[in-house]
């Protein structure tokens, strides 16, 4: 045998052991996953003081309606701030758990049942300071115990009646913006005080909000219709349109996209459930009168909005203003009150610059809810008032009231039942452009933002599929 035979025999023995190096991976998986849980650096006692305090902050938050990703992630940040790095957080609409499981100490597990109180924007922000206060000061158990429960047992910062005036103003605006007069707004602002009366009342007797939600539009309809049988000269669909913006503007469709978009589909399935049941309440209320309506031969009509008619000053005059009481019903601070009417004027000049570009009412909208999106994650930080009162008073202005009730009339009153699903669908497509384009707005608003860390990043890399 030829002498270099033996030499070329070992030298190539090594490729197939270099080819396997060459195509298999060297590093842990990108996204670790069951990991052993590490050494707990703080004693029992004050483990389960600290679950405690954070539980309560993320139940608070919850109530007052706070998204799933917010409240996990200050949830997590303030859990870290006690020592506590290895948290499990899970939420489900209705319920929050908190587990922390250290390596070398047995497991607590806490469990707290949310009831949502309605948006309460200054209560929503007096938390967010408190985390951030404990995050930044390093704030005692005791003390940050005693300063949440100042937080959520201060009053209002504005008496009831304020309260109400705010949805009265906020149906005044919404008649105006449709091309409706002082007649117009004054009877939609009263309709507006009759059904918060009504619903302030169900709500005492237990009644549930489905019902609420129902007797609500059924009460907006009826007055169109009483108005009609008066021979009272107004523009009847624009009252009743008002008093659907309304009923509409307390549903949380953006938290329930926020939260299917950033990986929570529990929470976004039951939040998007709820929207529907809640939306079909008004539905019910508003087909019920306006069959009984039919069959009494009531003369009803739907007039087209004349918003080509009215001054773009004064529509965005009223639409900063129906961003204004929006936020002022929800019980914001007056800065936020004057930050909210920015947002509203903002979303309804650039929903008026993508109209004039040709785009249609849902790409219009979503263009609008982008842009607030993008302000509210860049500037609320620095501003210091809750994300959610610039995006949802900032899309208030643009939500579908009208094409509601016209679809709705279209099926009941005309029996033209394609053209009305068609305008039904026009509205859900816009709600839903509204919420996405919040989301997304968000998202290029992060980096400018101020609130990311390794919290932050944990729980928005749940939206992501990382192999």
């Amino acid at each position: 045998m030829h002498p270099a035979a033996p030499d070329r025999k070992q030298r190539f023995a090594h490729l197939p052991d270099r080819a396997r190096r060459a195509i298999s991976g060297s590093g842990p998986p990108t996204e670790p996953f069951a990991l052993r849980p590490q050494q707990g650096r703080v004693d029992a006692t004050t483990a389960h003081a600290a679950l405690r305090l954070v539980l309560r902050i993320g139940e608070s938050m919850m109530a007052v309606g706070a998204s799933a990703a917010d409240v996990t992630a200050t949830v997590l940040r303030v859990a870290g701030s006690y020592g506590l790095a290895d948290c499990h957080v899970d939420i489900t609409f209705t319920s929050l758990t908190i587990s922390y499981d250290p390596d070398d100490a047995a497991p607590l597990t806490l469990m707290r049942i949310v009831r949502p109180r309605g948006s309460d924007y200054t209560r929503l922000q007096g938390i967010t300071d408190l985390a951030g206060a404990i995050r930044a000061d390093h704030l005692g158990l005791e003390e940050a115990h005693g300063r949440l429960d100042e937080v959520v047992s201060a009053p209002h910062p504005y008496r009831r009646w304020i309260h109400a005036f705010g949805w009265w103003g906020m149906a005044g605006c919404v008649a105006f913006l449709l091309g409706g007069g002082w007649l117009v707004a004054l009877v939609a602002a009263l309709t507006t005080a009759a059904i918060g009366e009504m619903i302030r009342a169900l709500d005492r007797r237990g009644l549930p909000t489905f019902f609420q939600q129902a007797a609500g539009a059924a009460v907006a309809t009826g007055s169109a219709v009483l108005l009609v049988v008066l021979q009272v000269d107004v523009r009847t669909s624009l009252v009743v349109a008002a008093g659907i913006v309304v009923l509409l503007a307390g549903l949380s469709f953006v938290s329930a996209a926020e939260d299917a978009i950033s990986g929570f589909p529990v929470t976004a399935a039951a939040r998007a459930f709820q929207v529907l049941t809640l939306t079909t309440g008004i539905v019910v209320g508003i087909a019920g009168v306006l069959d009984l309506a039919q069959r009494a031969q009531v003369p009803l009509a739907v007039v087209d909005p004349a918003t080509a008619g009215v001054p773009f000053a004064v529509a965005l005059a009223a639409a900063a203003g129906m961003a204004g009481f929006w936020a002022l019903a929800s019980h914001a601070r007056p800065h936020a009150v004057g930050v909210a009417m920015v947002a509203g004027a903002l979303a309804w000049t650039t929903s008026s610059a993508a109209g004039a570009f040709g785009a249609g009412p849902a790409v219009a909208s979503a263009s609008a809810a982008v842009v607030v999106g993008f302000c509210g994650e860049a500037l609320t930080e620095r501003l210091r008032i809750p994300l959610l009162l610039i995006a949802i008073c900032g899309i208030v202005p643009l939500l579908p009231g009208l094409a509601i009730y016209r679809g709705l009339f279209a099926i009941v009153v005309e029996a033209d039942v394609p053209g009305g699903l068609n305008l039904l669908v026009g509205a859900a497509a816009i709600g839903l452009a509204l919420a996405a384009g919040i989301v997304l707005g968000r998202y290029f608003g992060r980096p400018l933002g101020g609130r990311r860390d390794r919290f932050d990043r944990r729980v928005r890399r749940r939206a992501t599929n990382i192999d």
